[in-house]
């Protein structure tokens, strides 16, 4: 049985060390034929522009095979980074998983 959803938690800071490690992850995601991935960013302390960079990627590579990636619990400074870039305009950002489940696990 393919899942649908999965939940990506990544944690501590999201920067240039771990950027590359996101991206294989979500390759990975992609070759399981996951429908939706939702990155839960409660345990990410800070994100840098190599962090959003490995998240933009992402979403643009699960676009392109149908599939979407949405976020939930961003902190202050990831909101802040989201708002001066635009992104919070390009990601579907939800409170929490709770959100999420109720919104998205409805539509699929």
């Amino acid at each position: 049985m393919m899942h649908t959803v999965k939940i990506m938690q990544p944690s501590g800071k999201l920067d240039a060390t771990k950027s590359q490690e996101f991206r294989e992850e979500v390759a990975g995601l992609l070759e399981d034929g996951t429908k939706v991935v939702l990155v839960d960013f409660k345990d990410v302390t800070f994100m840098d522009s190599s962090g959003l960079g490995a998240l933009v990627l992402a979403f643009k590579a699960l676009r392109a095979a149908d599939s979407k990636l949405v976020v939930c619990s961003i902190n202050e400074q990831v909101r802040i980074l989201f708002e001066l870039t635009g992104m919070d305009k390009v990601f579907e950002i939800f409170d929490n998983q709770e959100e999420f489940n109720k919104t998205i696990l409805s539509t699929i």
